[in-house]
């Protein structure tokens, strides 16, 4: 894990900053379209961030490279999260995430010079979960990315030591029963030190992230959050898929664990597995990054051959 390839400012993209309302509340969004176009109007890719994720934390490297490759993209904040408006801040509900990255995907459809015949869902860690969910609804999209995707909450939680979840069960009883603003805990951390995510390089992760963007990020999350962990299981979902989706998994994930047995089993002719020998965080920087973003310029190549 070295650098990222772009930082906002090495963008060549043209940048509209935009947004819209879902549920009354304010969700900040962001259009990178391709540096010259015409009039005709462009595919387009959705990108649905992680677990902490917000427009601009590590995912920047991809808008360059989407719209260098003719696509129009578009970034969202969750509501509650970035510079979307919403109360509590950093609350996550895995059922509520999803819903906000469908309004998010009408959002982009309505938007001029996005073709809405030509949508891509990317989505990456959590959001890679939420991908894979919006695949199997939305069977007119053109295809779907899950990057290192989270898709079975079990397998994520039985690799949590033991000791960790107990006091992960503590901090969520806590939240649960203590009035007024909610306990956080950090999203990510050096190894060892208390917070959602210690493994993978999660705080080396951060610290890159935040050079390269030159801002800070609020590392933090209510505890409640980590409820919404366990149960979600999107990967029930691949039998119902219907559009081409590429699931990219790191073989060294101890975060989001590749379940690549379970994938193939489902036998889904829609679905291209693949993996990067990495760990959780490394796929956003180089030099795997080099690699993951080959693969998906390739499935996105063959979606608009």
């Amino acid at each position: 894990m070295e650098s990222l390839r772009y930082s906002p400012a090495d963008l060549t993209c043209r940048i509209e900053r935009t947004g819209y309302y879902y549920q009354g509340t304010w969700c900040a969004a962001t259009l990178y379209r391709p540096a010259a176009t015409g009039d005709a109007a462009l595919p387009a890719i959705l990108m649905v961030h992680g677990w902490g994720g917000t427009q601009d934390t590590l995912t920047v490297p991809f808008y360059e490279e989407f719209t260098r490759a003719g696509f129009v993209v578009m970034s969202f904040d969750y509501t509650g999260w970035g510079d979307s408006a919403g109360l509590p801040r950093h609350t996550i509900s895995a059922r509520g995430r999803v819903r906000e990255a469908d309004a998010a995907l009408a959002f982009l459809k309505s938007r001029p010079g996005v073709d809405r015949n030509r949508i891509v869902v990317w989505g990456t860690s959590f959001g890679g979960g939420h991908a894979v969910e919006l695949a199997a609804e939305h069977p007119e999209l053109l295809g779907a990315i899950a990057q290192v995707p989270m898709l079975d909450g079990l397998a994520a939680v039985r690799a949590v030591p033991l000791a960790r979840l107990l006091r992960f069960g503590l901090y969520c009883l806590v939240d649960l029963i203590k009035p007024g603003q909610p306990v956080y805990i950090q999203v990510v951390s050096a190894p060892g030190a208390f917070s959602s995510m210690d493994r993978d390089d999660a705080g080396k992760a951060l610290a890159l992230g935040e050079q390269s963007a030159g801002r800070g990020y609020d590392n933090r999350v209510a505890a409640r959050s980590l409820m919404t962990m366990g149960p979600y299981r999107p990967f029930k979902r691949l039998r119902d898929i219907r559009i081409p989706t590429l699931l990219l998994g790191a073989t060294g994930d101890s975060v989001a664990p590749f379940i690549e047995g379970k994938i193939r089993r489902v036998n889904n002719p829609h679905l291209t597995v693949d993996t990067v020998e990495a760990n959780h965080f490394e796929p956003y920087f180089e030099p795997v990054f080099s690699s993951v973003i080959s693969k998906q310029l390739a499935f996105l190549k063959s979606l608009v051959a």
